[in-house]
């Protein structure tokens, strides 16, 4: 959706409880099995430890740890955003621009799934390619902790942090539309909650964080910091469950040359083609792009609430806990109230009730919000906590639906490549954002038609509701199945 995160971004708790017999918070259950032999029978119990109702198996730990990575990874956000601002005194528009720049290796997801699924890395498809993407990503904060002083060499930097971060979740991605495939609604939903409960958990861990830190020690430590996190997702690839490729015995295994590696390569492009070009896939995939590319305001709104209400990174830090929080109340009011609701609704419903909301950032920059006896502060808390709520209820049946259509043997690849093609909206909008907060003439200190910029973006993301038909009518035509 266009524009209503005002204060934060993906992004990305304690748990709150769900309905329909699910629940949000960790269970123990126990369970009781029979064993019998020759000489008797004994009876076992063994304790399955579940969240958001699904085991957690070493997979699924190291599943929730590397989406958990990607949350925590949230302290850097606010030190970026700082940096750009002050260190290297761009305005609203370039920081845009800087911003959907580094979201470029999201858009090439399919490129790391066709990786992962054909390549094996020193003999595995999953594990090799975590330890890299962590190693990648502890070196990208490194440099920005030390050498990079320049807005190029920041966006490159970024970059490199992003493909990191990219490439483990394609891999992770991977083994949950594995566990995914034939499954209901509500059991491929329950992997999402848990995946993305995951992420807004590591987004609270280091949300307050985010902008004390700034304010104590300075973006440079903020970032040495984080270079130290991406290393988690290095470590926890030992709990994959993986059959090692037969192959080579040392080194990576990179078949580059190999005629039956160029045969197989066709074939999955074709097998990709194939997929993607059913309407079952192409059509809903149409509407998501199109959700995701009305043009956004988040720059400019972040220049206006620091450069004109003085809003300091501390208190940043502090909207940023309660994003955190909401994102994750959004997983628990998806996975408890609206996974079994049809897609077209919750779209409807949730794209309809956030524009309006969304309106409400007009009362803060008009300062009407204080005719009500509402502090400034306290208005962008309550605003950026509804909006996100809504926004990561509604963006979760994308992620189930994408799951679900998946055939077996390309998971990674054709998941990354909805997922492409969604972020590849999400990037067109912050690029059609910054081209109208240029062409409103909104910049690091004059915010004379912001209110107008908030107002288009906001009404902007309606414009894709009369494509709602594109989506699938209910669960049985998502359950439809890819022909390949």
């Amino acid at each position: 959706m266009s524009g209503v995160l005002p204060l934060s971004s993906r992004e990305d708790e304690p748990f709150i409880g769900a309905g329909n017999g699910d629940s949000l918070a960790i269970e123990m259950e126990q369970e009781t099995s029979t064993s019998t032999s020759s000489g008797g029978s004994s009876r076992k119990k063994n304790s399955r430890l579940k969240c958001f109702g699904v085991d957690l198996s070493p997979d699924n730990v190291a599943v929730a740890m590397v989406y958990f990575v990607q949350g925590v990874l949230g302290l850097a956000r606010l030190a970026v955003s700082f940096y750009l601002k002050d260190d290297l005194h761009l305005d609203p528009a370039e920081t845009a621009v800087v911003t959907g720049f580094s979201a470029l290796p999201w858009l090439v997801k399919p490129l790391y799934g066709f990786i992962s699924d054909s390549i094996p890395l020193f003999g595995y498809r999953r594990r090799s390619y975590l330890v890299l993407s962590g190693l990648l990503g502890a070196l990208s904060w490194s440099l920005m902790a030390t050498f990079v002083d320049s807005k190029y060499g920041a966006a490159c930097c970024i970059l490199l942090g992003s493909f990191s971060v990219a490439f483990s979740d394609v891999v992770v991605d991977s083994m949950v539309v594995e566990r995914a495939r034939g499954e209901s609604q509500s059991v491929s939903g329950s992997l999402q909650s848990l995946c993305w409960g995951s992420s807004a958990f590591g987004g609270i861990v280091s949300s307050y964080f985010s902008g004390s830190l700034v304010d104590a020690y300075g973006v440079r430590f903020v970032f040495g910091v984080t270079a130290l996190l991406p290393l988690i997702t290095s470590a926890v690839a030992v709990l994959v469950k993986e059959q090692r490729v037969i192959g080579q015995a040392r080194g990576p295994n990179v078949p580059l040359g190999n005629s039956s590696f160029l045969k197989s390569s066709k074939e999955n492009i074709i097998q990709l083609w194939n997929a993607v070009r059913q309407p079952n896939v192409f059509l809903p995939t149409v509407f998501i792009f199109l959700w995701q590319a009305t043009p956004q305001s988040d720059s400019a709104m972040f220049f206006f609430t620091t450069n004109k209400l003085g809003f300091t990174p501390e208190f940043l830090g502090r909207v940023k806990l309660v994003t955190s929080v909401a994102s994750l109340a959004g997983v628990g009011l998806y996975n408890g109230f609206l996974k079994n609701v049809p897609l077209r609704k919750i779209f409807l419903a949730t794209t309809v009730t956030g524009t309006v909301l969304g309106m409400t950032q007009v009362f803060l920059v008009m300062g009407l919000n204080r005719q009500f006896g509402i502090s400034d502060e306290w208005f962008a808390i309550g605003d950026s906590l509804i909006i996100t709520v809504l926004s990561q209820a509604s963006f979760m049946p994308v992620l189930v639906l994408a799951a679900k259509l998946c055939p077996e043997g390309m998971e990674a690849t054709l998941f990354a490549t909805l997922m492409s093609i969604s972020n590849g909206g999400n990037v067109l909008g912050g690029l059609i954002g910054a081209g109208l907060t240029q062409i409103f003439g909104v910049t690091k200190d004059k915010f004379d038609n912001l209110a107008a910029l908030i107002i288009l973006c906001n009404l902007s993301s309606l414009l894709p509701l009369p494509l709602l038909h594109l989506l699938p009518r209910d669960d049985s035509d998502t359950a439809s199945k890819v022909k390949m």
